[in-house]
């Protein structure tokens, strides 16, 4: 058992998108674990680029607080319990989910500590987004044989799940929107999209257009800004959108990450009885059903997660600036 630990922390407050020099790998002691506290050994941990609007002071109402210049940066974690509360059910060496990554050694309270078992074949596939897909296309969406699914933001940690599960439930068509044509290749070739529209090719409406010419039904939005727009746009009748995030705000180099203004025409939503809803946030049912599917999936090969791993808790800041940048295709992680 080591002395001391290593942790992350935001050293200053980006001005723009952050850099890996705004953070600092700082060593600390090993924490000690309090009353009814648990003692992890963190072995990975997830980087999702919009922790970049907690940088900003995050949202009001949000679930998560802001970080301020010298907090140690939060986010899922997988890690193997050293020490535990007598009676409580977990033992040393079990295997835990929770939210104190960006640190090696973290005390979590007992009942914020989830223990994993075998139902998934890898314990990195709980870091994963796949459930937020899941939900929004199940319970938000109402996903329906047949239709047309468009997901912006295909290759991030939720959008690369999100096409290959819309497929699994009866999905028509589903396409998706990404950065790159090399991204772009691997959401048909890999991930369940029929197409994939590239934003920055001239007017995005239009391009999705010729990608659903018959229109969407179905709406899972990561993004916002004008992809948000095209979709209301070609949105058929009774269509149903379903608002996960909004990375045109979060990751613009030139506004502060904690707002996307995005303009709309309410007539569309009404004429054609538009449903434009936000994500309706976790559920421990829809979670635990999602877990069981996905197990069945990655196991039969129905379903991949793409994943890019980070080593050593000292990428973490790179891992994070390359995500921000969408380098990656996936879900990013950090192995300690």
């Amino acid at each position: 058992m080591p002395e001391t630990s290593r942790e992350v922390r935001l050293a200053v407050r980006p001005e723009g998108l952050p850099e890996p020099e705004h953070f600092a790998v700082v060593q600390v002691p090993v924490p000690v674990p309090g009353d009814g506290e648990v003692l992890v050994r963190n072995r990975l941990f997830h980087v999702f680029p919009a922790i970049r609007t907690l940088m900003a002071g995050s949202v009001k109402g949000a679930p998560f607080p802001p970080l301020n210049p010298g907090d140690t940066l939060f986010g899922k974690a997988v890690g193997e319990v050293v020490s535990a509360p007598d009676g409580g059910g977990l033992r040393a060496g079990d295997l835990v989910q929770h939210w104190q990554g960006w640190r090696e050694y973290a005390t979590v309270p007992a009942d914020r500590c989830a223990p994993l078992d075998d139902t998934l074949p890898d314990p990195a596939a709980h870091l994963g987004q796949g459930a937020t897909a899941y939900a929004a296309l199940v319970r938000d969406a109402r996903l329906r044989p047949g239709e047309t699914v468009f997901v912006s933001g295909g290759a991030g940690g939720v959008g690369s799940v999100a096409g290959q599960v819309a497929r699994r439930l009866g999905a028509g068509r589903v396409v998706g929107s990404t950065g790159s044509p090399e991204k772009a290749k691997r959401l048909v070739a890999e991930l369940g999209y029929d197409a994939a529209v590239l934003r920055g090719e001239g007017p995005f409406g239009a391009r999705l257009a010729e990608a659903a010419p018959d229109g969407v039904d179905v709406v899972v939005d990561n993004v916002g800004g004008e992809q948000l727009q095209a979709a209301i746009s070609l949105a058929r009748p009774g269509a149903r959108v379903v608002l996960v995030g909004a990375l045109a705000g979060q990751l613009a180099a030139d506004r502060p990450g904690n707002t996307s203004p995005v303009e709309l025409d309410s007539f569309e939503l009404i004429v054609k009885h538009v449903e434009l809803r936000g994500f309706g946030g976790a559920d421990p049912a829809l979670d635990a059903e999602w877990t069981r599917r996905l197990g069945g999936w990655l196991r039969s090969g129905e379903i991949v997660l793409p994943e890019v791993r980070f080593a050593g808790i000292e990428s973490a800041p790179r891992a994070l600036h390359e995500a921000i940048g969408g380098r990656h295709l996936g879900t990013v992680i950090v192995e300690l």
